[in-house]
């Protein structure tokens, strides 16, 4: 059996480490976690032990860096094909794998404009026509994936798949935000928020003091 540990940082603020994080909790696959430190400009103190990328997550497979959070979830599914971190049916899972690369890549309007943030509520801030656009189209995702794969349960692919770990952070953020959504993407969303890993890492984040400016431009210390 593989030995794994897991490196993140902030929970409050690390979308990129909740995505890995939730994707290995939630199927319950055993991880050391090593929780690092944002600094004022947002690098990650002490990342340089464990990658030379210099970013997070990085998953450590016996004594081995993987990063990027991608390359952990196709490396977790090779071992750990009983643990279904893709959906079963092929197309599902070339869709789920689409989706996931496209959150991956994109949405960077969101993303500035509405960073992660826990524990905070800030109503209506980051709204904007290039924001609208990122909603409008992540809701069409979840939108499209519960009608044509979510018929056995709540996720996007009916039961938990990297997909739902993928789009947990979008979840904090429109509930932080408080983002009007449609009845089916709002379901989504706080199935979502439901998941046990998703609500340990919430009260985990929670109860974090660090106060990173970057990434609070709608508060005050």
């Amino acid at each position: 059996m593989a030995r794994l540990k897991l490196v993140i940082a902030n929970k409050n603020y690390s979308s990129w480490s909740m995505r890995a994080w939730v994707s290995l909790r939630e199927v319950g696959i055993d991880f050391e976690e090593v929780q690092l430190e944002f600094s004022p400009d947002i690098s990650v103190i002490g990342i340089e032990r464990y990658s030379g990328v210099g970013k997070v997550p990085v998953l450590i497979v016996d004594g081995e860096p993987v990063w990027d959070s991608l390359a952990i979830c196709e490396t977790v599914a090779e071992l750990f094909p009983e643990k279904r971190i893709w959906p079963s049916g092929k197309r599902a899972r070339q869709v789920a794998r689409s989706v996931c690369a496209e959150m991956h890549s994109g949405f960077q309007a969101m993303r500035n404009a509405m960073p992660m943030n826990v524990r905070g509520r800030f109503p209506g801030k980051g709204m904007n026509p290039d924001t609208k656009r990122d909603i409008d189209r992540i809701v069409s995702i979840w939108q499209e994936c519960r009608r044509k794969f979510g018929a056995d349960g709540d996720l996007l692919f009916g039961a938990f798949s990297a997909a739902d770990a993928y789009f947990a952070p979008v979840a904090m953020r429109f509930a932080t935000y408080a983002v009007e959504l449609p009845p089916v993407a709002q379901a989504y969303a706080e199935s979502v928020r439901a998941l046990r890993s998703v609500r340990e890492w919430t009260d985990a984040a929670k109860l974090e003091t660090a106060f990173i400016a970057a990434e609070e431009p709608y508060a005050t210390p």
